[in-house]
């Protein structure tokens, strides 16, 4: 959420930056500085009037001790006007706090410099692509075959359990599903970030934290009864680990890692790009996430980034490296990189991994701040990035790896399997 100081000091360029997102948002903007202005100034007469409330309520308290009770009596009726004045006022004041937060709720984060301009994926940048795009055999296959022939994940028994989108992994596909989150999670603590165990529904507040809502509301699922919602991604419970705190500077950076599932609805989702583990309701995900200083988020975000790199590399994957455009640029996010994964059978690219830096747009949300010993408290940075998403991944493996007798296994994930190939 963006802090209405800042609007009101960078209103033109925020505008002009929010263009990137092709929204015209000076009149939000200027909507939210009216509404702020209106806030100042209700504050402004309710503060004057309790103060003169408070004076009378002295004075009425000297006139009945001096005995001038006729006089005393008049000013508690003045007393009693301003009380009712500083009701209307203090609702008038609530509604109008609630309006602004309620506006800036709904307005997305400004976009780094780096961010190129466009209207879609089409436009996103290319930073950099790595590793050779394997040749297949004639009779490759694309993975939604090759799970059948193996039996390793069952899509229509999950379809009879659930429905769509919630595949059964069997046999060896499950034991490589646990292998790639063992593996994930050992090179996240090997690089510093602290595991967590975390619940994966999470409360209203949780979800405003992180800004998935009220912008996502729609793609998450509600449990009405208890008003609580399955988590989308492992960054909201455990970013919200922390809403609400004061830190020391000195604890600053705090790394975190998680598996969970994730739990998305992925209304309107249709096609061919949907097919198979491409696109899934409930997935499983290994998320890492950091809370920086603001000085060194930047710095941060390029380490993320190359932490990345090193997994798919060890996964020996062919994928490349995306700067996301305005257009598809994450509600929340400054600046984000995809990766993408070649998938050799499907002839496409299949996203892995998003790795962002939201700046201080979460951390207002969730009134996470630091102690800085030269200015006070100040909001700190928050980011965060998938470390791995295992469906595509998987997808990534089980069609680049095929070969005419089985599916190899990545070396690295050997000793985690306890087998070489899916036979």
């Amino acid at each position: 959420m963006l802090q209405i100081a800042q609007i009101r000091e960078h209103k033109e360029a925020f505008a002009t930056a929010l263009k990137k997102r092709n929204i015209d948002a000076m009149p939000l903007l200027e909507k939210a500085i009216s509404i702020d202005e209106n806030r100042r100034s209700l504050q402004t007469q309710l503060d004057e009037t309790l103060a003169q409330s408070n004076q009378l309520s002295k004075q009425i308290g000297g006139l009945f001790k001096s005995g001038k009770t006729e006089e005393a009596n008049q000013l508690k009726e003045q007393t009693a006007d301003l009380k009712t004045k500083s009701k209307s006022l203090g609702d008038e004041l609530n509604q109008a706090v609630e309006e602004l937060q309620q506006l800036l709720y709904n307005i997305p984060n400004i976009p780094q410099e780096s961010v190129p301009a466009g209207n879609s994926d089409e436009d996103n940048e290319v930073v950099s692509q790595h590793g050779d795009i394997p040749q297949l055999h004639t009779d490759a296959q694309p993975h939604w075959e090759l799970v059948k022939k193996y039996d390793i994940i069952d899509f229509e028994l999950g379809n009879k359990i659930t429905g769509a989108g919630f595949p059964v992994y069997k046999n060896k596909g499950a034991r490589l599903q646990r292998a790639l989150i063992n593996y994930f999670l050992d090179k996240n603590t090997a690089a510093g970030y602290q595991e967590m165990q975390v619940p994966h529904l999470v409360n209203e507040a949780s979800g405003y934290g992180t800004g998935q809502l009220p912008d996502k509301e729609g793609q998450m699922y509600h449990v009405g009864n208890d008003d609580l919602y399955l988590i989308p991604t492992a960054e909201v419970p455990i970013t919200n680990i922390y809403r609400g705190d004061l830190l020391e500077e000195k604890d600053l950076p705090i790394a975190m890692t998680g598996y969970t599932p994730c739990f998305r609805r992925e209304a309107g989702s249709y096609g061919s790009d949907v097919r198979g583990l491409n696109r899934l309701h409930q997935f499983d995900k290994v998320e890492i996430l950091r809370i920086e200083h603001p000085d060194n988020s930047d710095g941060a975000l390029d380490a993320m980034v190359v932490h990345v790199k090193e997994i798919l590399e060890e996964l020996e994957l062919p994928y490349r490296i995306l700067r996301l455009c305005g257009g598809d640029l994450g509600f929340t996010s400054s600046l984000t990189y995809d990766f993408e994964v070649y998938s050799t059978a499907q002839e496409k690219w299949l996203e892995v991994s998003s790795v962002s830096n939201f700046k201080t747009f979460q951390a207002n949300r969730l009134k996470l701040r630091y102690r800085n010993a030269d200015k006070g408290t100040e909001l700190a940075h928050t980011l965060n990035g998938s470390a791995l998403a295992l469906p595509r991944i998987l997808a990534g493996i089980l069609e680049n790896y095929q070969t005419e007798d089985g599916i190899n296994i990545p070396k690295v994930l050997i000793p985690y399997c306890g087998f070489d190939k899916i036979d």
